[in-house]
């Protein structure tokens, strides 16, 4: 497959990127510091903090899929995953790619956004704990990076591309163990966490998968 990866460098991008390459996929890596790349790829050099709308169309034209492992690195990036995304986006529309992948996070079903002004209490996939406890201490942590991705979702949704979003718990840096659970349309009961390497497995398995269009997909260990 001719695949671009977005944030080919992150946590998550450059799981997607060494798994990619191992599968004997045709990768073009998006990035800020092609420096980090191994030379297996083609690297185009990108800032979606401030996106250059022909650099990107470039780049995912001819792609077979889209994946985006964007998100921030710290509070000073506050806002870089919508607006890398909408740019993602606009690419894809003008230059023709259909299938985009990208990761959100677990408690975003609860999160409101422009488009979703009041979404559910309560994930359905959720337990006592998580309803109860952990999802108002993740809330006050995080709340400024989940609503940013609650209106990438929302910008996703309303792309007319064929997307899956990919919300995973906690995720941690242990090494792929090729099992994990998943569901369309809520979190798992008991998924606290779930390695990196596992979620870019995934995101990549179901870029062949019809069923995972047009689907927000919980995933944990």
């Amino acid at each position: 497959m001719k695949l671009t990866i977005f944030a080919a460098t992150g946590g998550i991008g450059r799981h997607l990127l060494d798994q990619a390459i191992a599968a004997g996929d045709d990768v073009t890596a998006v990035v800020r510091d092609p420096g980090r790349l191994p030379g297996r790829v083609r690297a185009v050099t990108a800032d979606l903090a401030a996106p250059d709308p022909a650099v990107l169309e470039a780049a995912v034209a001819g792609a077979d899929a889209v994946l985006s492992g964007l998100g921030p690195r710290s509070k000073a990036d506050a806002g870089i995953t919508s607006r890398g995304t909408r740019a993602i986006v606009a690419a894809m529309q003008a230059a023709g790619p259909r299938r985009l992948v990208i990761v959100s996070a677990a408690p975003v079903g609860t999160v409101p956004s422009p488009g979703r002004p009041n979404p559910p209490r309560h994930d359905a996939g959720d337990g006592f704990w998580m309803r109860h406890v952990f999802s108002h201490v993740a809330m006050a942590l995080y709340r400024e990076h989940y609503a940013d991705l609650a209106l990438t979702e929302e910008i996703v949704r309303d792309s007319g591309l064929d997307w899956t979003i990919v919300r995973p718990p906690k995720l941690t840096g242990k090494p792929l163990t090729g099992t994990y659970r998943t569901a369309y349309g809520q979190n798992l009961r008991g998924g606290w966490s779930v390695p990196r390497a596992d979620v870019a497995r995934y995101m990549l398995r179901v870029i062949g998968e019809p069923d995972a269009v047009k689907q927000v997909a919980g995933i944990a260990s």
